[in-house]
């Protein structure tokens, strides 16, 4: 099996059982309707966790564009082979989007709330607040890359690495996942998005254009920058991207900050 088709599959596997758990708490008559954020996060953990055992002794099962760029910045992955990888997220986040549609294809109807039937695809954040949100995404998609790292320098026993991991995508979701729902991934949230467009979900809102870009380049920059950041600080590798992407951090620290004190 080629890399793009396992990052395709695991993608697909991640979206299938990750939304799909949004919409099961969410939608109108749904038995899990009223689930709550615990649930949502821990079905996310074992999303996660199942996608890894089914493609990562293939293609490492990144699953996740801020993955594998960030693995990439610091060259453990052949830049030649990121459009690859991160073709095959988007299509299999898009083909997972449209198999929740059909699995609760009943259920949209019934469903009023355009906002819960758009997050059941697509992140909004509980503030909306443009610099905090994508700091917030800076900041996630950061603990995530170095603690990937932090995983990837320890033994475990055979096959327990995914259910670690898994076990980190809950900490996070339940920790830093309240302000903007964590999306941490480019491909779980913007190819979804994509699929709540072109979907002929019954009584579907807007798809959220303006607020798109945020779960894109916030997981890129913070994924990035924990990977750099590992190197740097454990390895002892210092390098220009580091301190370019510290500077940029920098920034959108600065810019939250003040786009809060603006907001008082």
């Amino acid at each position: 099996m080629s890399n793009f088709l396992a990052e395709l599959i695991g993608t697909m596997i991640l979206i299938i059982l990750g939304n799909g758990v949004v919409a099961g708490v969410l939608l109108k008559d749904s038995k899990g309707e009223g689930g709550g954020w615990i649930v949502i996060t821990l079905a996310w953990g074992l999303a996660v966790t199942m996608a890894i055992y089914a493609v990562g002794s293939i293609s490492g099962a990144h699953i996740n564009p801020a993955v594998t760029i960030g693995l990439a910045s610091v060259g453990e992955l052949e830049w030649a082979k990121v459009p690859y990888y991160i073709t095959g997220q988007f299509v299999g986040a898009i083909i997972g989007a449209a198999i929740v549609w059909l699995h609760y294809l009943p259920h949209w109807k019934r469903t009023e709330d355009q906002g819960a039937k758009l997050a059941c695809y697509a992140n909004t954040p509980a503030i909306d607040r443009t610099w905090a949100n994508l700091l917030s995404e800076v900041i996630g998609t950061f603990v995530l890359l170095l603690a990937l790292m932090f995983i990837g320098a320890n033994e475990f026993s055979k096959g327990l690495n995914p259910l670690i991991v898994g076990f980190l995508i809950v900490a996070i979701g339940q920790s830093l996942g309240g302000t903007t729902g964590y999306a941490i991934n480019p491909a779980r949230d913007l190819g979804p998005r994509i699929a709540h467009f072109l979907l002929p979900i019954a009584g579907k809102g807007p798809s959220g254009w303006k607020y798109s870009w945020i779960p894109v380049a916030g997981p890129v920059v913070g994924g990035t920058y924990g990977a750099l950041f590992y190197q740097a600080v454990f390895k002892e590798n210092l390098s220009t991207l580091f301190w370019v992407f510290s500077a940029v951090v920098l920034s959108i620290i600065i810019l939250a900050v003040l786009e809060e004190r603006k907001s008082d």
